[in-house]
């Protein structure tokens, strides 16, 4: 079974929260997701990260509508992520730092360290006001994104039987109040390695787009133009944006924020439903028809497979690479044209 991408294997991504709204942060992709429920899928929008508020290691909201950015030792608050409003810089206090995972709740600021199974948890990051560090629940502790808001804590647990689930509660120490909710798809479909949950994984192949065959008993030289389509098949992943309200100032590609949810998920290893390679040189505008003129020269009898490379999602071909194979064997090459993912 394949899995979601963790937060650790994530740079970037992280989840948080207020009181009328949820967040996914992919900074990877410079943008942020809003909707008021997880669950439901509702009032779904996204925008674009200021540039001061990318590549952040942690992402956390507060109650009063703030949001941090933690970076190494010190974090960033800001009113708004798109817009970098009433930024202020402050350092994180030492006992406060090297968190696995952060979130606010209840007027607090929680760090959550899993290799030791406990939390800290302090009214201020800067000066770790009532700090106090406490043991974390078995059910508490095993969470790969983490976020709150004003009266919750929530995180998200590993794929089960069940699916991409989340799960709800008022204490981490005795897991309180402890309830469950699925993520709709809607939302999984931004996570990173969620078009795998959603769509199938990703695939690559060379498929024949041509054959050439020579069945007159002499040397015969052909020169034929040979049509290909080359970039992204937007139609086939639309449907990924159909409950989505993309705002204007999210600076994508030519097809849309789902081009840059199907890259990056092609790079993810199979563990996480991608094929680890690094698309960045192919052509991810809407794919065109182009045709290519051959020269070839073919022995009696004998017949030319020309092979194009393509990448799909699922069971769909998605992204049409630029390489082309020729070669008098009727079976697909084997060799992966593309560079690994870095």
């Amino acid at each position: 079974m394949v899995r979601i991408v963790p937060k650790k294997d994530a740079p970037g991504v992280d989840f948080c929260g207020v009181d009328d709204y949820v967040y996914i942060v992919r900074s990877d992709l410079g943008c942020y997701l809003r909707s008021t429920s997880f669950n439901k899928g509702e009032d779904i929008h996204i925008y674009s990260l200021h540039p001061s508020c990318r590549n952040g290691d942690h992402y956390l909201a507060h109650e009063d509508d703030l949001f941090y950015i933690i970076k190494g030792t010190s974090y960033r608050r800001v009113t708004n992520m798109n817009t970098d409003e009433d930024a202020v810089v402050y350092t994180m206090h030492p006992k406060f730092q090297g968190g696995d995972h952060y979130l606010s709740a209840f007027g607090n600021f929680y760090a959550i360290y899993q290799s030791r199974g406990v939390y800290c948890k302090t009214k201020n990051m800067n000066t770790f006001e009532d700090g106090n560090e406490y043991s974390l629940h078995a059910n508490c502790k095993n969470g790969i994104y983490y976020f709150g808001i004003k009266n919750f804590y929530y995180f998200v647990k590993p794929i089960d039987e069940w699916g991409m689930q989340y799960f709800r509660c008022t204490n981490f120490n005795t897991n309180e109040n402890a309830e469950t909710f699925s993520l709709h798809p809607s939302i999984v479909n931004f996570i990173p390695g969620g078009l795998a949950m959603t769509h199938g994984s990703s695939y690559g192949v060379w498929e024949c787009i041509k054959t050439i065959s020579n069945d007159s008993q002499t040397p015969v030289t052909w020169t034929k133009k040979v049509s290909k389509k080359v970039g992204y098949d937007y139609e086939k992943m639309s449907s990924v944006e159909t409950n989505w309200n993309v705002s204007s100032t999210v600076s994508v590609e030519t097809c849309g924020l789902s081009a840059l949810i199907t890259k990056s998920q092609v790079s993810y290893t199979a563990e996480f439903g991608g094929s680890n390679v690094n698309t960045d040189r192919e052509n991810w505008s809407k794919a065109t028809v182009v045709e290519e003129s051959i020269t070839t020269t073919l022995d009696p009898g004998k017949k030319l497979y020309i092979w194009q490379y393509q990448l799909g999602i699922g069971k769909v071909p998605v992204l049409f690479c630029k390489d082309m194979k020729f070669d008098d064997d009727p079976t697909p090459p084997t060799e992966i044209p593309l560079p690994p993912a870095k």
